[in-house]
């Protein structure tokens, strides 16, 4: 039977069983995997692609026969993949083009005061780096996530790395996406060493300026080991959802909705808060009367990071909601556009009488790449934000400097830069007939 680890109401939560729904890390793992990411990195920062080959080796037990994929290979994945996945891929891109490229960042200029303009414009980053898993199972919605937004925001080189199957290769469907997608080039190599050979560049591997998508353990500490050397996107960890309802709510639907989120992985984390005790009960029923393919990852995630909590009215839902800061979150309630901006922090919000979170995993257009583990509290999901960077100008004309440069000078002297002064003075009217 699946169950959940805590159940009741939400306002009789202890302190403690409240801190283990908030708590999605998993402290007692990260020191371990700290250390062995950093000496993958180390080593290929030193060896570069003979380190890639070997741990290729030691940890996908694949020797490696080329680091980098062909052309000819990624073409022959597209065509033997179903025709039915082809058209699926390619209309989840046009959708991811669609809705990226009305979000796509644009020029701003201000004038300030007369005579003085100040702008700020948005440049392709030149090259990128798109992870995409391929560990329990190969994601090529990822690519597609990934490549798609880098596409359309006017990135020249967007490289993927993703882990070889036994034949050398990541899965054929990987590769699909990624020539549909458009990516330039692809690599078989995973894991944190893909991460290291991305950040700083190998003999083959090409250094790039960012670094995107999800990953395991591995992969999110090495990008967060590299941050310095490189851009990256937001922190991920194990996927979460949290789901707020209100009586009229189907307690069969949001069953399946926490359901889906827990056959990630067994780390997933899953919380209900619905308003009144026969709705928690009902949802409690519908996920002990499922039967999920997945059933010994489902029962793992939701025995123990599952929640169902009820609640008086959905007021007291939004300050958990805040604390918790959930990847995705599913509002299942009567009138959900009137509540939508009671929703502080969430990677994505999920709100109508056909939304389930499966379709913004693949077909809505919006980015499925989210901050999790409460990161949405500083991150936002993925999109061509994050793949270009930002160029400040400003204009200055001679009648502007001169009203500006006595009082640039009196707040230079007072910071005790007089050669800031100076430079500042000289547009005054008497600065400029000296």
């Amino acid at each position: 039977m699946i169950a959940v680890a805590f159940t009741g109401p939400l306002a009789e939560l202890t302190s403690s069983a409240r801190a283990a729904i908030l708590q999605r890390a998993l402290p007692d793992a990260e020191a371990r995997v700290a250390d062995s990411v950093r000496r993958v990195i180390e080593r290929v920062r030193a060896e570069g692609d003979d380190a890639l080959v070997a741990f290729t080796k030691d940890f996908d037990r694949v020797e490696l026969r080329a680091l980098e994929v062909s052309r000819s290979e990624m073409a022959r994945a597209v065509g033997g993949l179903d025709p039915s996945i082809v058209r699926a891929l390619e209309r989840a891109k046009r959708n991811l083009e669609t809705v990226h490229r009305a979000f796509l960042p644009a020029r701003t200029e201000v004038e300030v005061e007369p005579g003085v303009l100040v702008g700020r414009r948005p440049d392709p980053l030149a090259a990128v780096g798109v992870y995409a898993p391929g560990g329990r199972a190969a994601y090529p919605s990822s690519v597609l996530m990934g490549v798609v937004p880098a596409r359309v925001a006017g990135v020249r080189d967007i490289v993927v790395c993703s882990p070889p199957g036994p034949n050398g290769l990541p899965s054929d469907v990987v590769l699909a996406a990624a020539a549909i997608a458009g990516a330039t080039r692809v690599f078989a190599i995973g894991g944190a060493q893909a991460v290291a050979a991305l950040a700083f560049g190998t003999a083959t591997v090409p250094k790039v300026d960012r670094i995107v998508g999800p990953g395991n353990a591995y992969v999110a500490e090495a990008k967060r080991q590299v941050a310095g050397s490189v851009g990256i996107d937001a922190p991920a960890g194990p996927s979460e959802i949290l789901v707020i309802a209100d009586e009229g709510a189907d307690p069969e639907h949001l069953a399946r909705e926490m359901l889906a989120q827990a056959e990630h992985d067994p780390d997933a984390s899953c919380v209900a808060l619905v308003v009144g005790d026969d709705l928690a009960s009902r949802v409690a029923r519908a996920l002990a009367a499922s039967e999920p393919e997945k059933r010994e990852v489902v029962a793992a995630a939701l025995g123990s990071r599952g929640a169902i909590l009820s609640i008086r009215s959905l007021d007291e839902a939004w300050p958990f909601a805040a604390a918790y800061a959930a990847e995705h979150l599913l509002l299942a309630v009567r009138d959900p556009a009137s509540v939508l901006d009671r929703v502080l922090h969430a990677g994505t919000v999920f709100y109508g009488d056909g939304s389930s979170v499966a379709f913004g995993d693949y077909m809505t257009g919006g980015n499925h790449v989210l901050p999790t583990a409460g990161a949405a509290r500083s991150f936002s999901g993925l999109s061509t934000q994050d793949f270009v960077r930002w160029t400040t100008y400003q204009r200055v004309d001679r009648a502007a400097a001169a009203t500006m440069a006595g009082d640039v000078a009196l707040l230079a002297r007072a910071e005790g830069l007089p050669a800031h002064a100076a430079a500042a003075a000289a547009f005054t009217e008497e600065g400029a007939r000296r």
